[in-house]
């Protein structure tokens, strides 16, 4: 064990991360579950994004969605306690799923096989972009060769910070899944509304309800240099739902107003996706000071 690294992350599919992050050494994805009638895959594993969202146009079909079981969590905290001494478990926001307490299930399960690796299990109180910027984050605390206990607080330093700003093509299938009444899903239909959504701190609300995606990307954009203020240093990423021509304009877009340190494209969960449909277009991010930078 001594000469094992210190921490290893896990973290669930809920969060959008980089196409490679599954290269990454100690970084370990656990699948949620989705659900299309009688059939169920693994996200990310047998079902890619983009593999989903063409479905979902194609389909009348609801599809729906749960935690990982503990066992899932369980099989990565095994493989991870044999690659470092320590674990970090990040997960989706409990309010939104029961991530969370499957997650603390199985770290218990693993400590009574094994105490001497310690685990914790954090809940992110975001997702997509957002919780997958958190896992980077800590990720790269843990590279650097930090405690647990350093780990944990690059965590908890981000949480409070990163904002998540989104618009839906369609309030279609989030009427479908029961999250907005069908009236209002009715009228939007007519003035074809594009509505912008943020998540910060755990709590979501509207923020514009542009009408065209055009006007859409670009309310984003002023929402977003509105959060960052002036003279930070951003790290962010750009989420799409099999939409990669905007999400490409909107990351050169992103280029042009800050000054990035780290800047990336990220598909959509398709876990969250499910419910807001194919179309959708976002940032997660969070920025840094330039007192920041030099401590």
């Amino acid at each position: 064990m001594a000469d094992k690294p210190t921490v290893a992350i896990v973290v669930d599919s809920a969060a959008s991360l980089p196409a490679d992050a599954k290269q990454y050494r100690r970084l370990y994805v656990v699948p949620m579950l989705l659900h299309f009638g009688e059939t169920t895959y693994m996200d990310g594993d047998q079902y890619s994004p983009t593999s989903f969202y063409r479905t979902l146009r194609r389909t009348s079909k609801v599809p729906t969605t749960s935690a990982p079981p503990p066992a899932s969590y369980l099989d990565a905290f095994r493989r991870a306690s044999e690659d470092a001494r320590s674990i970090l478990c990040l997960t989706v926001a409990s309010r939104f799923s029961a991530s969370f307490a499957s997650a603390e299930t199985a770290a218990k399960e693993l400590h009574a096989e094994r105490p001497a690796v310690e685990i914790r299990v954090l809940d992110s109180d975001n997702a997509a972009g957002a919780e997958g910027l958190i896992a980077l984050e800590s990720w790269r605390a843990a590279s650097r060769g930090g405690t647990l206990d350093d780990v944990v607080a690059a965590a908890e330093t981000i949480m409070p910070r990163v904002r998540l700003l989104a618009f839906v093509d369609t309030l279609r299938f989030l009427w479908k899944s029961g999250r907005v009444p069908g009236i209002a899903h009715a009228g939007t239909s007519i003035l074809q509304i594009k509505p912008l959504f943020e998540l910060f701190q755990g709590g979501i609300s509207t923020v514009a309800r542009p009408r065209t995606h055009r006007r859409a990307m670009t309310r984003l954009l002023a929402l977003m240099r509105e959060r960052v203020g002036s003279g930070c240093r951003l790290h962010a990423t750009v989420m799409h739902a099999d939409d990669l021509d905007s999400a490409q304009e909107l990351l050169k877009r992103i280029e042009t107003d800050h000054v990035c340190d780290e800047l990336f494209i990220s598909e959509f969960s398709p876990v969250l996706g499910a419910h807001t449909g194919p179309g959708l277009l976002g940032v997660a991010f969070w920025s840094r000071s330039a007192r920041d930078v030099q401590s």
